[in-house]
């Protein structure tokens, strides 16, 4: 099995169990980021999540109910990106993903959207007049003194990650945004959210609320399924529930955790190589609960 790197934190000091010094990519984690952003600009009245972007609102947009297509089922895309090739125009992207059709009226339904989160990065970008890395840095980063964790735009900042594979990718390619840094930023990001650190009681609430999604996955720690507002939502079988988000990319995955319900509440986060984010959603639950 790949190694799997994992930081932990427990407890309210919101100290890692683990510093370690390797970059990894934070792939969709990336979207828990966006949301948290989208939250503290409403709660400062520079932007309303129920406001129109397009014929949807962010809200919808943050929570896959947009009824958005997703660019990754675009056969063109993948092999693009298998083949190292530069980003496409926003343009194109945007034309080709919303030619497979739109999935359902907003509202109507749930469908996990990468092109939707695109859209929110924008409109939380055009509301605030920032850059959504230099709101990272003001309203996440700086706050919780992540000191790694960033975002990566050129190829050149994607070199700095752990694996090999990472030296030639553009992260461009992630669309919404790709953030990059180590496990223990990562989870010390995580863990300011559920310590009260970046949003009010009530904006956090309102990021919890959750579509249920389901059962069990096969291959997978999940034994109920949900997603809120930027995070996965469910239950992780011995590990009670499970809030966070996974994420993967070309050359590998990530899982990122809180567990509330054990006896000392845990923030868990862990990334490996390959294709399967089983393996790090697994990885979370057994730092978890370990003695």
């Amino acid at each position: 099995m790949s190694p799997v790197f994992t930081s932990a934190i427990f407890g309210p000091d919101g100290m890692p169990d683990r510093d370690d010094a390797q970059i990894f990519p934070y792939w969709s984690f990336t979207k828990t980021a966006l949301a948290i952003t989208a939250l503290s600009l409403a709660e400062d009245g520079v932007l309303d999540i129920d406001t129109p972007v397009l014929d949807v609102t962010l809200r919808q947009l943050l929570t896959h109910t947009a009824g958005m297509p997703d660019y990754f089922t675009l056969p063109a895309y993948r092999q693009a990106v298998a083949h190292d090739e530069d980003p496409w125009p926003r343009e194109r992207l945007i034309r080709d993903t919303l030619a497979q059709g739109r999935l359902f009226a907003p509202g109507a339904g749930w469908s996990y959207s990468n092109l939707g989160y695109l859209l929110a990065r924008e409109a939380i970008e055009t509301a605030s007049g920032q850059s959504f890395a230099t709101l990272f840095s003001t309203r996440i980063a700086k706050r919780l003194g992540l000191h790694t964790a960033r975002l990566a735009e050129t190829r050149d900042q994607f070199a700095a990650v752990h694996w090999p594979q990472a030296h030639h990718y553009h992260p461009g390619w992630v669309y919404h945004g790709c953030l990059i840094g180590t496990a223990a930023d990562a989870a010390r990001l995580l863990h300011g959210l559920f310590t009260g650190k970046l949003l009010s009681p009530s904006s956090l609430t309102q990021m919890m609320v959750t579509h249920p999604l389901g059962g069990a996955l096969p291959g997978r720690p999940w034994t109920a399924c949900g997603y809120a507002m930027g995070l996965m939502s469910g239950r992780m079988g011995a590990a009670g529930r499970g809030i966070g988000h996974s994420g993967g990319g070309p050359f590998s995955v990530n899982a990122v955790y809180h567990f509330p319900d054990l006896d000392t509440p845990a923030t868990v986060a862990s990334f490996t190589t390959g294709p399967h984010e089983g393996i790090a959603e697994h990885a979370c639950v057994n730092a978890a609960i370990a003695p």
